[in-house]
């Protein structure tokens, strides 16, 4: 039987007010940058944030525009699998969680760490895509409307 671990959702509520309040602009960002994001509390086996602020590592795979970032979070326990990728910095070595993308306001971005090598990154997003290669024989296959669209 799975153990039910408290989670202390009010307190984070609070926390995500007071970032929704944040005004944008605050911090200019790039792809292939780490910074400190306040995830906040999930739900189930979704990754949360540690600390009073619910933050973690996070690596930005995609900035969209100056308000909006498609990240991946990070964790500095070594995991291994399809859906993780280690990355090596100095005698430090984190694991970036693919199976985890997600959009963020990043409104949640509170410190940057540092930013990783084209090398590093080309690794990581080749194995995200890999992971994300949808069937396009499945797509062609799918019914459309009059118009031909889906």
């Amino acid at each position: 039987m799975e153990q039910f671990k408290f989670k202390n959702f009010d307190r984070w509520n609070q926390e995500k007010k007071k970032i929704d309040q944040t005004l944008y602009g605050r911090f200019h960002f790039h792809e292939r940058e780490i910074w400190w994001c306040s995830l906040g509390l999930n739900i189930g086996d979704e990754q949360d944030g540690k600390n009073e602020w619910f933050e973690r590592p996070v690596l930005v795979v995609k900035k969209f525009n100056e308000k909006i970032a498609l990240i991946l979070p990070m964790t500095s326990k070594p995991k291994v699998g399809n859906y993780y990728h280690s990355i090596k910095y100095g005698d430090k070595t984190t694991t970036v969680i693919l199976s985890q993308l997600r959009l963020v306001s990043v409104k949640r971005f509170r410190r940057f760490v540092r930013k990783i090598s084209e090398e590093q990154f080309c690794k990581v997003t080749g194995r995200l895509e890999s992971l994300l290669n949808f069937k396009r024989s499945l797509l062609s296959e799918a019914p459309r409307g009059p118009s031909g669209h889906l």
